[in-house]
């Protein structure tokens, strides 16, 4: 059986030092309890009643909606299978109600915030867990997604509880043998766990990889076998009861896929990417998750700081990275490698297996999605990781003396200190709108533009007749604030022609059609959300004003809501 690690990291300047010292101050529990109402407080006065404008939250919503009342022809084949489920059965119980939603978002943050730091507890040095759970519930981002149905707050949960499991099973008092007679029990129990972490994101097969390869690195063959095994026997088993219940639906080529395959991902014409495309993906994403969004989740760097511009080459347009993201990138990858060399060294097991595993799984996503996708979610979930990694490797090189552990340990506080303000002053910004958003103005919060598209969905499921089908731009959008309506998704320009890249016509009217659309949604959202600028998210028109120039007729105007940045219903007249 493998010796436990040890649970009290090495002393390093005698026992008055900082380190000591300041370990001794936070062991209490109190400490522990400090920050989580503190991280309570914060996310609730960071409450947000409504649905983000990126809109994946209400796919996720009606998504769960359609397990219900299409079940068994409905399956949800994009990039979180598992959290429409959960939905699902909230909305058996409650209805879609979109504040019982949040709220379950906000129990995942406070359980998964408990769980990373029970996983962590005993077995990393105690000033740089309390950095990570501190971290984990005071930082503005991570309390966003604790009131939004956006899957990353039951990620977060799933993943935490991976680790609990893990790493108790790993690297606590009665590490898991590989002998099954003794220890099966707990090797099913792994197995379901990433089995289920692969449901919640399918990007998580690179996380299954990263635990059977941690097995390979310390030479624990059987282990890695068995847990290869463990993992397959309940894919196999959830794959086998997916294709009883939802036969051919759960099958179907996923949507998400197709698009991770395209150069644009709003635009199929462009064609797939090639080999080279996907590593210029891969080396764009480190420059803008590591070199952008990684500061920006600090309170480094500007959020509305791009890190690209715009530049013609070649007769075409195309994104440059600025290099300063490049140097920023560079230094994060450094202070990584060399976390996880000293983790590695000083056998500090948890350390290195959590970087590894976020790094796995970041490192998949950076080679798997188009650049210009560029969201902070997708390097916010493996941030606790990563600052445990490079922490680490920065308590190691100013541990020397007492001088330098006051100035690793001021860092720690000056980012904690920021993180706080950042969070405390957006909060006091918000409640203001929370209370009327609660108290039944759904809309205020919004600017003019949304609130137009918001009114005027609602006022369809109001007014039109239910078998009226709206052609619109942010479909899941309408859904929730229609009332339960469906609504016809337009992410693209549809039969476009590649001189005007506006639509054909007389192939939009049969594409509309064919798929029973009555009426279209316009509606002029902004492309700068901060401020009206005149410039619009024109999909919709570049495929309704042919239509409208060859033939006015079929267009009739039903209504306009909003007196600036309208939007405006019309009815199709095939």
């Amino acid at each position: 059986m493998a010796k436990a690690q040890k649970t009290v990291p090495k002393k390093n300047s005698g026992s008055n030092s900082i380190y000591d010292r300041l370990s001794k101050f936070l062991s209490h529990k109190r400490t522990f309890y400090f920050i989580l109402f503190t991280g309570i407080l914060l996310a609730i006065i960071n409450f947000n009643a409504r649905v983000s404008e990126a809109h994946d939250d209400s796919l996720y919503i009606e998504a769960g909606y359609k397990y219900v009342h299409e079940f068994p022809n409905y399956y949800y084949t994009a990039n979180a299978p598992m959290y429409p489920m959960f939905l699902a059965l909230l909305t058996l119980v409650f209805g879609t109600n979109l504040i019982v939603f949040k709220l379950f978002s906000f129990l995942f943050f406070i359980i998964g915030a408990i769980l990373y730091y029970k996983a962590i507890d005993k077995k990393v040095p105690d000033v740089l867990k309390y950095f990570v759970f501190t971290f984990i519930c005071i930082n503005h981002l991570v309390l966003y997604y604790s009131s939004q149905t956006f899957s990353e707050a039951f990620y977060m949960l799933m993943q935490a509880t991976f680790f609990y499991f893990f790493c108790n099973y790993n690297f606590g008092e009665n590490p898991i043998s590989d002998n099954l007679k003794i220890d099966y029990k707990r090797w099913l129990l792994l197995g379901l766990l990433m089995m289920i972490l692969t449901l919640a994101k399918n990007i998580l097969i690179f996380g299954v990889a990263a635990i059977i390869l941690f097995y390979f690195f310390r030479k624990e063959y059987k282990k890695a076998t068995i847990a290869l095994v463990s993992f397959g026997i309940f894919k196999m088993l959830y794959e086998f009861i997916k294709g009883v219940i939802w036969g051919k639906s759960a099958v179907q080529y996923s949507s998400q896929m197709s698009i991770l395959l395209n150069k644009d991902p709003y635009d199929a014409t462009q064609g797939q990417e090639d080999l080279a495309g996907f590593f210029g993906r891969f080396t764009d994403n480190i420059g803008l998750y590591l070199g952008k969004r990684f500061y920006q989740i600090l309170g480094f760097m500007d959020e509305q700081f791009a890190g690209r511009e715009m530049i013609e080459q070649n007769g075409e347009t195309v994104a440059k990275m600025s290099p300063a993201l490049v140097f920023l990138s560079i230094i994060v990858l450094f202070l990584t490698f060399y976390g996880l060399y000293k983790a590695v060294k000083n056998k500090q097991y948890i350390i290195s297996f959590l970087v590894f595993f976020a790094g796995t799984i970041s490192f998949g996503t950076f080679f798997v999605l188009q650049a210009r996708w560029d969201q902070p979610r997708f390097i916010l979930v493996h941030m606790p990781a990563f600052l445990l990694g490079i922490g680490y490797g920065l308590y190691e090189f100013f541990k020397k003396d007492n001088f330098n552990q006051r100035v690793f340990v001021a860092f720690l506080f000056l980012i904690t200190g920021s993180l706080f303000i950042s969070s405390f002053s957006r909060g006091i910004k918000n409640i203001p709108i929370v209370t009327k958003n609660l108290k039944g103005d759904i809309y205020y919060g919004y600017t003019p533009d949304w609130q137009n598209y918001l009114k005027i969905s609602a006022w369809c499921a109001d007014s039109l007749p239910q078998s009226s089908l709206i052609a619109c731009r942010k479909a899941p959008m309408s859904f929730v604030y229609g009332k339960g309506k469906h609504f016809f998704p337009i992410y693209s320009v549809f039969a476009k022609d590649p001189q005007t890249n506006q639509s054909n016509p007389d192939s939009a009217l049969a594409i509309f059609k064919r798929n029973k659309v009555t009426h279209v949604l316009l509606a002029n959202l902004r492309i700068d959300p901060t401020k009206n600028t005149g410039e619009i998210i024109n999909t919709l028109h570049n495929i309704v004003y042919p239509i409208a120039q060859k033939y006015p007729a079929k267009l009739r105007l039903v209504k306009t809501i909003g007196d600036s940045e309208e939007a405006t219903l019309y009815e199709i007249k095939y």
